[in-house]
């Protein structure tokens, strides 16, 4: 587990991290969301030792990145996939970090087969592609068999295949009951990958919650229904809408879109008027839509569409607000 408490870093007047608290636990795969700028990396750096807190701590089981012996073995990171000597092969590369460690040379050749570079590991690594690095890089977090991994865009430069793969790697590592906490600024990936959710903004926590939770939180109760008969589906629709609160559209298609209840409500009441339904479920909002909604005023550096957004949703608080 990692734990921070506090955590805070500044640089002049600059905070780019302010009193960060929360548990990353074992079992689940975090996912770590925040506008550029909004001190992830700054962050993911306290952990591992390579940047010190002006307050607070970062723990990793109960102790600092610094404290541990063989840090291989305790913690797999991946930060800067570019951050290898360019001439260096992929396996030269490897064998350090192992020998710094007390890892048999074994492992190194494990990991590579298992990250798919074993024909590519004696190349130099300024020859790898984007992807290509991106796979070394966790093939250094693996190296130690860690109960902890620490990646920062462990899919950047990678094929479809390769974002599989990842998506796979850290859902398995999770299962088997590790820590894993990795961010990413794709929001479809994300959705798929994460069980939990830690959004920052401008340095500070913004949600700190389960990837359900956080999709439930930024959508309102809708429903969408496929009713084929035509008197059917004008009974349900008078159903719906009596007592008020309940917004019904109806395409050509015979498909109903239920804003203000539930698929297991519209369910219910299509049984108890015996209309049948062909199709039926839970209207949500994507991890995209609710990310931005929700740091819409955290953006430190925001394009015309952005600000177009964030007086959106301040109109829309405003309005709630009046409400």
């Amino acid at each position: 587990m990692i734990t921070l408490r506090g955590l805070t870093k500044r640089y002049g007047y600059t905070h780019a991290v302010e009193d960060l608290t929360l548990d990353i636990q074992a079992g689940r795969v975090t996912g770590f969301l925040g506008p550029n700028g909004a001190g992830k990396s700054t962050t993911m750096r306290m952990i591992l030792g390579l940047d010190h807190p002006t307050r607070g701590r970062a723990l990793i089981a109960g102790r600092p990145y610094a404290d541990l012996r063989r840090p291989l073995r305790a913690v797999g990171a991946m930060l800067d996939a570019r951050a290898v000597h360019p001439a260096r092969s992929g396996r030269a590369h490897l064998v350090a970090q192992a020998r710094s460690n007390g890892i048999p040379v074994r492992r190194v050749d494990e990991v590579l087969e298992t990250v798919g570079l074993a024909k590519a590991a004696r190349r130099a690594v300024g020859t790898y592609s984007l992807g290509m690095s991106g796979r070394l890089g966790v093939a250094g977090a693996l190296l130690g068999d860690p109960p902890v991994l620490v990646l920062d865009e462990p899919v950047n430069g990678l094929d479809p295949d390769g974002v599989r793969w990842i998506r796979r790697l850290v859902r398995e590592r999770a299962a088997e009951g590790r820590t894993v906490f990795l961010s990413s600024h794709l929001m479809s990936e994300m959705q798929l990958t994460a069980d939990h959710l830690v959004v920052i903004g401008r340095g500070r926590l913004l949600s700190d919650t389960s990837m359900t939770a956080f999709l439930a939180a930024a959508s309102p109760a809708s429903a969408r229904a496929s009713v084929p008969d035509p008197t059917e589906r004008a009974t349900l629709v008078r159903r719906l809408t009596t007592g008020g609160g309940v917004r019904v559209e109806t395409s050509e298609a015979g498909e109903l879109t239920v804003e203000g209840r539930t698929a297991a409500e519209v369910g219910d009441l299509a049984h108890d008027c015996r209309v049948r339904l062909h199709q039926l479920s839970d209207v949500q909002v994507s991890l995209e839509q609710a990310y931005m909604d929700l740091t819409a005023r955290s953006v430190e550096y925001a394009t015309g569409a952005t600000e177009a957004t964030t007086a959106g949703a301040a109109a829309a608080q405003n309005e709630g607000g009046r409400k």
